[in-house]
C-alpha cells in the first residue's frame, strides 16, 4: 500500500507537513517557478512545470498531473513488474501544491488510483488568505475582531454580506483583477480603500499595499499567491444595496425608536398600497419607461418586504421563507427545465403548469380550482380565470365566432330589463353581458382588461381632441346640443384615425 499525500503549501508550511514531504520516497511539487516554493528549498523535488508547458488545455494538464502522481504511487506498491511486492512496506509519495489543491486534479487522482494499492490523503494548511490576514493585522490595517471569509477570484460572483472581511485569492493577472473589480464595484464605491497582499521577492512573507478599488487592475505585479483584502462596510453607508439591506431598513423602521407610522401598520392598513404599487408597475411597463419601472419595482418590493417583516415579528415566516417557497415552486412547476419532462412548445408548458398546480394544491374538482381564484381579483380578470378553468375540461365554446351570438343575446336581455325598470335585473343582465364579452375575448386570446383599457384610452384621446376643437371655435360643451357635440366627435375621430 502506498500513500499519496497532497500537501497544500500556503505562505507557511507546518513543520509536520514539511517532515512528511522530506521523508517521502518520491517528492513532487506543482511548480519550482514561484518564490514561496523556492524559499522552501525544494529544488530536489520533481515539478510539473514541463506538463504546464506541454499541455494544450487545463483538462489535459489536470489529467497529466494526476497520471504522473498515481503512476509513481502504483509503481512503489509493486515489484516493478506489476505484482504487489510483499516486501514493499508502507511508503508514500508527496505532492506539494501552491495553495489549495486543484479540485479537478484531485478528482482525476481519485478516478485513476487503484483502491487496493494507493491511498489518497490531503493535509490541512495555512492558506494564503490567512497569511495575508496575519500580515494585515501586523501592519494594523484591520482589526483582530474581524472574521475572514475567503473567496477565490475565479468564483467571485457576489458579495453575500458587506459587513464581513473578505480575502479574494488567486489574483494572478491584471485581467483577473479587472474582473474582481467589476464584481466588487456592484457593492462598494470606486474610492473604497482595499489592501493588496503580494509575496515579498524572497517569498518569505506578504507585503501589504493600500489601494483604491478602481486601482486594483492598474498595478504592475500580480501573482497566483496574491490576496485582495476587502474590509467590512456598513451596507447602509454604501451607494448600492441588496435585498438584505432593504430588510434591515424595514426592521429599523418598525423597531422601538424607529418610525411610529411604520410601526403601526398592519397587513390590512397597507393592503391598498400593495395594489397601488402593482398598478404603478404596470403603468411603467405600458409607458415603456425603464427608469420608472426600476423605481416602481423597488416600491413594490418594499411592500413585499413590509408584509414579510410583519409576519417575521409574529414568528410566523420571514423573507427567506417567502423566497424559499417561490424557488421551490418554480423548480417543481418547471420539470422540463429542472427534471426529465420533455415539452414541445409553450402551450404544453402551460398545460403541464396547470396540472402540477392542481396536484400541488390538492385540487380534485374543477369547482375547487375555481375556488382558488381570488375573489379580490379585478372583475374582468376573475371572469377570465374562471372561464379558463371550465375550458380546461372542455366546458367551452369552440370558437369566438360561436360565442359572439351570446353577447347579442345578453344585450337583448339588458334592453328588456331596461324596459321593465327593475334595477336588480338590469345589474344582473349587464353582468351577464360583460361575462359573455369576456368569453369572446378569451377565445381570441385577447386580455379583456387590456382591451377595455385600450378602449378607455382611445375614448379619452378623442374626447380631449373634441374639447380642443370646440374651444378653437369659441364654443363650450355646456352651450351645445348632443348632435353638435357628435359632429365635433366625428371630426376628432377622423383626425386621430388619420394619425
Amino acid at each position: 500500500m502506498t500513500d499519496l499525500i497532497i500537501i497544500q503549501a500556503g505562505a507557511v508550511v507546518s513543520a509536520s507537513a514539511r517532515a512528511v514531504f522530506d521523508s517521502a520516497e518520491a517528492r513532487f511539487v506543482q511548480t519550482l517557478e514561484h518564490p514561496f516554493i523556492r524559499a522552501l528549498g525544494l529544488e530536489g523535488a520533481s515539478s510539473m512545470d514541463d506538463l504546464y508547458a506541454d499541455s494544450e488545455d487545463f483538462d489535459e494538464l489536470n489529467r497529466a498531473v494526476a497520471g504522473r502522481l498515481v503512476e509513481a504511487a502504483e509503481f512503489m506498491s509493486t515489484d516493478g513488474y506489476g505484482s504487489v511486492s510483499p516486501n514493499s512496506g508502507r511508503k508514500h509519495v508527496a505532492y506539494m501544491t501552491l495553495g489549495r489543491v486543484n479540485p479537478a486534479v484531485l478528482s482525476a487522482i481519485r478516478d485513476m488510483a487503484d483502491a487496493g494499492s494507493v491511498n489518497v490523503e490531503v493535509l490541512p494548511f495555512v492558506s494564503f488568505a490567512e497569511s495575508a490576514y496575519a500580515a494585515a493585522l501586523s501592519y494594523g490595517h484591520i482589526g483582530a475582531e474581524e472574521m475572514l471569509t475567503e473567496l477565490p477570484a475565479n468564483r467571485l460572483k457576489a458579495i453575500p454580506d458587506t459587513s464581513a472581511l473578505y480575502a479574494v485569492t488567486e489574483i494572478d493577472s491584471a485581467l483577473t483583477a479587472g474582473e474582481v473589480k467589476l464584481t466588487l464595484s456592484e457593492y462598494y464605491p470606486d474610492e473604497y480603500e482595499v489592501y493588496m497582499a503580494l509575496p515579498a521577492p524572497d517569498g518569505s512573507c506578504y507585503e501589504i499595499k493600500t489601494r483604491k478599488l478602481y486601482e486594483i487592475d492598474r498595478m504592475k505585479d500580480y501573482d497566483a499567491a496574491a490576496v485582495l483584502l476587502v474590509p467590512p462596510a456598513d451596507e447602509l453607508d454604501l451607494p448600492r444595496h441588496s435585498v438584505d439591506g432593504l430588510l434591515r431598513v424595514m426592521r429599523i423602521l418598525r423597531a422601538p425608536g424607529g418610525c411610529p407610522w411604520d410601526a403601526e401598520q398592519t397587513h390590512e392598513s397597507i393592503r391598498k398600497d400593495l395594489l397601488e404599487e402593482s398598478y404603478e408597475v404596470i403603468d411603467a411597463i405600458d409607458r415603456q419607461d425603464p427608469v420608472a419601472l426600476c423605481e416602481e419595482l423597488g416600491d413594490l418590493l418594499m411592500q413585499v418586504a413590509f408584509h414579510a417583516q410583519i409576519e417575521e415579528e409574529r414568528a410566523s415566516f420571514g423573507m427567506r421563507d417567502v423566497a424559499t417557497g417561490i424557488v421551490n415552486k418554480m423548480i417543481y412547476r418547471h420539470p422540463h427545465v429542472f427534471g426529465n419532462i420533455r415539452v414541445e412548445n409553450s402551450d404544453e408548458v402551460l398545460a403541464n403548469w396547470e396540472k402540477l398546480k392542481k396536484e400541488e394544491k390538492h385540487q380534485t374538482t374543477v369547482a375547487e380550482a375555481m375556488d382558488a381564484v381570488p375573489k379580490s381579483f379585478p372583475a374582468l380578470l376573475r371572469a377570465y380565470k374562471i372561464q379558463k378553468k371550465a375550458a380546461d375540461v372542455g366546458f367551452d365554446w369552440s370558437s369566438a365566432e360561436e360565442a359572439l351570438p351570446k353577447v347579442y343575446e345578453e344585450a337583448d336581455e339588458v334592453m328588456a330589463a331596461l324596459r321593465d325598470g327593475g334595477n336588480g335585473d338590469i345589474a344582473d343582465e349587464i353582468g351577464d353581458l360583460f361575462f359573455a364579452a369576456v368569453n369572446v375575448a378569451r377565445l381570441r386570446k385577447i386580455d379583456p382588461d387590456l382591451a377595455l383599457k385600450a378602449a378607455t384610452d382611445k375614448f379619452e384621446r378623442r374626447f380631449r381632441l373634441t374639447e380642443q376643437l370646440i374651444a378653437e371655435d369659441g364654443k363650450r360643451f355646456e352651450d351645445m346640443t348632443l348632435p353638435e357635440m357628435d359632429d365635433y366627435w366625428e371630426k376628432a375621430k377622423i383626425i386621430l384615425d388619420d394619425k
